[in-house]
């Protein structure tokens, strides 16, 4: 058997650098009259597995039903309720006694999974930039389809509690994260945010992924414009009223994120990580660093350091 690389996948890319980590962590039984407030610190994913209930989140109302899929996104209040109208309490008190199996109300005619996508705690708005927030994603929706699959494999884990079924758990959630991101941009289509519209249209699509393959290049517009083959003035204008600036600053930007990540995990000086991005100098990814940033390479490295710091007991 031959393997060879995959392409290039800019989203998959994106969710490596914000170092997204979904974890399954809570089943939620409800049934007669009942309304909970949820006030997540993390982006949070709910699944209806059956039954009926309303989300309430801002001004939006809307019924769930089984398959139905909701991502929302980090520190917004919301809440679940047979009725909407009902004056909601506090969720945690339907974990009072058990913080993954909660239970509320009389009976278990609704039964949500429920989890978390917490993100690089530096800078995580690539991602949530990406988002709306309140994201409902209808079990009838055709990109949906691959969640039914994921929502039967991952209530059987839960159930079965197998050796590594909160591995098995944990991953089958960031599958069902990444469909339910993939459901959000096929029904957003020309209107999806920035870079995610742009990979629909294949000339573009295939110069975003050439600048990801290789960050390091200091990629030229009529390079770009090669690969995408069209003329330089229809590829950069498309480019640009697309994902919303030049071709060449998005490299520059994708490079300055890649090298934010690495600076990071503080295991490479700014000197190493500005040599292998192909940056001339370090004079000139220092300036290019600090005009993103706001800080030096160096300062911005110390100060993710000091934020990973265990706090002493």
């Amino acid at each position: 058997m031959i393997i060879q690389n995959p392409p290039s996948d800019p989203l998959s890319d994106l969710l490596a650098v914000v170092q997204a980590r979904p974890a399954c962590s809570v089943r939620l039984e409800a049934g007669g009259e009942w309304s909970l407030r949820f006030r997540p610190q993390s982006c949070k994913f709910n699944v209806v597995r059956h039954g009926h209930c309303w989300l309430v989140a801002g001004d939006e109302r809307r019924r769930l039903s089984p398959g139905d899929c909701v991502v929302i996104k980090e520190r917004a209040e919301f809440t679940l309720a047979s009725d909407p109208s009902l004056d909601p309490v506090d969720a945690r008190v339907a974990f009072a006694d058990n913080t993954l199996q909660g239970r509320y109300g009389s009976g278990n005619e609704v039964e949500i999974l429920g989890g978390s996508v917490t993100f690089d705690a530096t800078d995580a708005s690539p991602v949530l930039d990406l988002l709306p927030p309140t994201l409902v994603v209808s079990a009838d929706a055709t990109a949906a389809a691959p969640i039914a699959w994921l929502l039967d494999q991952l209530d059987r884990e839960w159930r079965e509690g197998l050796a590594g079924s909160r591995t098995a758990c944990d991953d089958l959630l960031r599958l069902m994260f990444i469909h339910a991101l993939r459901a959000h941009f096929a029904q957003a289509g020309d209107h999806a945010p920035g870079w995610i519209a742009a990979l629909a249209d294949p000339p573009l699509a295939a110069a975003i992924r050439a600048i990801h393959a290789e960050p390091a290049r200091q990629w030229r517009l009529e390079e770009l414009a090669g690969i995408a083959r069209q003329s330089r003035s229809t590829f950069a204008a498309r480019f640009k009223a697309r994902v919303g600036v030049a071709p060449v600053d998005y490299a520059a930007g994708w490079r300055l994120t890649l090298a934010a990540a690495r600076l990071r995990s503080g295991r490479e000086s700014a000197s190493t990580v500005a040599g292998s991005l192909g940056f001339l100098s370090d004079s000139a990814f220092g300036a290019a660093f600090k005009r993103k940033f706001g800080v030096s390479p160096g300062r911005y490295r110390v100060a993710s350091a000091q934020r990973d710091e265990p706090v002493a007991a």
